[in-house]
C-alpha cells in the first residue's frame, strides 16, 4: 500500500482522545534527555543506566530489569548486553514485546538537541540520534504512563537492544526466553505512527582482503602488484555491470556499496594489502546472493588482471555472512490487523510499507516472534538534517500505550 498523504492537523490530532492523556511535557523531557546522551554501538551503556533510573522511577521494580548476555556473543568489546524489562500482567493475556535500539550513528558524537517550534534538530552540525532514541523515549514514556495510571494490560516486555546501527546484533543474539516468549512485538524505528512497516530487506555483508607485492614505488614500480589498483579496477567491474548503488534487473532489485577501504603504508611504496567492507541487500533471497557472488567474481577478476613484471598476479580473500533475512507479513495477520484496529480508533488511518533498511524486527520475525515496525517521529537518520516532528513523536507515544492496554 502507499503511503497516504497526511495534513499538519491529522498529525496533531491523532491519537488525541486517548484518556487519560499522555503527558505531553513529560513525554518531551524523556526524550530530550535521552537524546543528550552519547551512545555509540558497544558504547550504550550510559544510555542504558539512563534509561534503567526513568523506568524505576516510573514503577518499575528492580526484578524486572535485567541484561541479557548478547554481549559475550558479539563479541567486539561492547559494554552491555541488551537492556531487558519484564512487566507482569495486570490480567491473563499472551505477552507482548515492545522494542527500540540503543545506538546511535558516528555523527550523533556530540549532539546537543534543541527544540525549535515543532521538531527537535541537533544544535550543531552532527546527526541528532532521533534513530533511535525517539523510539526508546516513546517505549519509556508509555509504561510511565501505563503504570502511573494503573492500566489494565497483559505481560509486557520492553526490549532496548544493542548494535542495531551495525548489523543488527543485539536483535540477533537476544534468545526469546529471556523475553518471556512473547508472541507479539512492536519494533520502534520510523517515523510517522500511522504507518506500519509489515516487512524489510536481507542482507549481506562482505570484507575482501586484497593481496599484492610490495616493491620501491620509484626505483622498481614494475615488480610491485598494487592491492589499491586491484581493489579499484573491482570496483569499476562491479559497478560498469549495475553492481554498485540502486541495482535493477529486470523485475530484480537490490543495492549494494563499500563503505571501508583500508591498506597501505607510504607513497613510495607499491602497497600490498588493502581490506575493503560492504554489503548488498534485496528483496529476494535469490537476488541476493547472486549481487554477492558477483561482487566476489569481480574481485577475482581484477586480482588476475594487475600483473607485476614476472607474471604474478594478485590474490583475494572474500569472505560474506548474512546479516539478516528479508521478511513480509501478510497484510491479513493477526498483528497487522491489531494495529489497524488501534490506528482507526486513534483516529488515524493506517498504511503499509516494506522497508529498504535493516529493522531489528527482522531476527524478531526468524525466531518465531511476528513483529511490525513503527513510527515515533524520527526523520533523516544518518544525516546532520535529523530531525523529530514532535506531534509524530507524541502520536508514537499514544499508540504504544494503545497497543499496551488494548
Amino acid at each position: 500500500m502507499k503511503r497516504s498523504s497526511t495534513s499538519r492537523s491529522d498529525v496533531a490530532s491523532f491519537g488525541a482522545s486517548l484518556e487519560p492523556p499522555i503527558d505531553r511535557e513529560r513525554a518531551l523531557a524523556h526524550l530530550l534527555d535521552l537524546l543528550a546522551i552519547e551512545g555509540l554501538s558497544g558504547r550504550e551503556g550510559r544510555v542504558a543506566s539512563a534509561v534503567r533510573e526513568k523506568l524505576l522511577r516510573a514503577g518499575c521494580r528492580e526484578s524486572w530489569i535485567a541484561h541479557d548476555k548478547a554481549h559475550r556473543k558479539i563479541g567486539r568489546d561492547f559494554e552491555i548486553g541488551n537492556l531487558i524489562v519484564k512487566i507482569p500482567g495486570r490480567r491473563g493475556a499472551s505477552r507482548r514485546l515492545f522494542m527500540g535500539h540503543l545506538d546511535t550513528v558516528p555523527l550523533c558524537r556530540g549532539a546537543e538537541p534543541v527544540r525549535r517550534g515543532d521538531r527537535i534538530v541537533p544544535k550543531g552540525k552532527t546527526a541528532l540520534g532521533a534513530d533511535n532514541r525517539t523510539a526508546v523515549a516513546c517505549i519509556v514514556t508509555m509504561i510511565e504512563h501505563v503504570l502511573a495510571n494503573e492500566l489494565d494490560h497483559p505481560p509486557l516486555t520492553l526490549l532496548f537492544t544493542v548494535g542495531e546501527e551495525i548489523g543488527l546484533l543485539g536483535a540477533s543474539a537476544v534468545e526469546t526466553r529471556d523475553l518471556g516468549d512473547p508472541e507479539l512485538g512492536f519494533n520502534y524505528d520510523a517515523n510517522d505512527p500511522q504507518r506500519i512497516g509489515i516487512g524489510a530487506i536481507g542482507a549481506d555483508r562482505f570484507q575482501v582482503e586484497v593481496l599484492g607485492r610490495s616493491s620501491h614505488a620509484g626505483v622498481h614500480p614494475e615488480d610491485g602488484v598494487s592491492a589499491i589498483l586491484i581493489a579499484a579496477r573491482a570496483i569499476e567491474d562491479a559497478a560498469r555491470r549495475g553492481l554498485f548503488g540502486r541495482i535493477r534487473q529486470g523485475a530484480r532489485e537490490g543495492a549494494a556499496n563499500i563503505g571501508r577501504i583500508a591498506g597501505g603504508e607510504a607513497t613510495n611504496q607499491v602497497t600490498d594489502r588493502v581490506v575493503l567492507a560492504g554489503e548488498a541487500r534485496s528483496h529476494r533471497k535469490a537476488f541476493l546472493e547472486k549481487i554477492t557472488s558477483e561482487w566476489r567474481r569481480a574481485f577475482e577478476r581484477a586480482a588476475k588482471s594487475v600483473k607485476n613484471a614476472s607474471g604474478v598476479h594478485g590474490e583475494v580473500r572474500f569472505t560474506a555472512e548474512r546479516s539478516y533475512d528479508a521478511f513480509k507479513l501478510s497484510e491479513r495477520a493477526p498483528i497487522v490487523r491489531l494495529v489497524s484496529e488501534q490506528i482507526r480508533a486513534l483516529g488515524g488511518t493506517p498504511t503499509l510499507h516494506v522497508s529498504n533498511g535493516g529493522l531489528d524486527a527482522s531476527p524478531l520475525n526468524a525466531k518465531g516472534v511476528p513483529t511490525v515496525t513503527l513510527g515515533a517521529g524520527q526523520h533523516h537518520p544518518h544525516t546532520v538534517d535529523e530531525y523529530v516532528d514532535i506531534e509524530e513523536y507524541l502520536g508514537g507515544c499514544r499508540l504504544a500505550v494503545a497497543l499496551a492496554t488494548s
